[in-house]
């Protein structure tokens, strides 16, 4: 179902998938070991197949891909350049912290969309081996180096923070996206996930940061 809500939804997480093949590719190249350029390139290469699948959707739903992601192009360029990691460590968090964040929100959307257009977002959000891989070299580089642990909280709450500004950003550019937020002002079940939802969202971040062992 190819409604102008669900045509924004597609375009943003398309253009998603898409820039998250180019910077887990950009970020192979801080790999201290070739296994870990190796992995990297995988994990780029999963992205991709990703980005194919939304695609392909929107191709055989009559929508360009190009036209769907366009309104979401400068925000995610904007969000991604003001979130550049200096280093391999913050590469490794801002994949897992920041795709983990943007899955979550993905997710809770989805629960507004048809049958076959959810099936395709929780199908393009599926965890490929990265967040695994991300974990055990930073809870490594933290154990051989417990100074690095406050940085890295750091830019951990940096990014919760970049990410609800971007959502609230993104939904409120376009009113057809909103639609999947405010189904109905008058559905008490809409208005409880709404209030609730930046809450889940952080209580999945902090979860997240525990398990590396750094303040949230």
């Amino acid at each position: 179902m190819t409604t102008p809500a669900v045509k924004d939804l597609l375009g943003v997480l398309a253009y998603g998938e898409l820039v998250a093949f180019e910077r887990i590719a950009a970020d192979a190249s801080m790999a201290p070991t070739l296994n870990d350029k190796i992995a990297l390139a995988a994990f780029a290469d999963a992205e991709f197949r990703h980005y194919e699948k939304i695609s392909q959707y929107l191709t055989r739903n009559d929508i360009d891909p190009a036209d769907a992601m366009a309104p979401f192009v400068e925000v995610l360029d904007n969000f991604h350049n003001n979130l550049a990691p200096r280093d391999w460590l913050e590469g490794l968090l801002k994949a897992y912290v920041g795709d983990g964040i943007a899955a979550d929100f993905y997710r809770e959307i989805s629960i507004h969309l048809d049958q076959e257009t959810a099936a395709i977002v929780n199908d393009v959000l599926s965890d490929v081996g990265q967040t695994e891989f991300a974990v055990n070299r930073l809870r490594d580089a933290i154990a051989s180096d417990p100074k690095v642990s406050g940085r890295l909280a750091l830019w951990g709450r940096r990014m919760m923070g970049e990410m609800i500004s971007q959502a609230s950003m993104v939904a409120s550019s376009r009113p057809a996206l909103q639609e999947l937020f405010v189904q109905s002002a008058r559905d008490p079940q809409t208005a409880e996930q709404l209030s609730g939802l930046v809450n889940r969202l952080t209580v999945a971040h902090s979860r997240r940061m525990d398990a590396l062992g750094l303040a949230s």
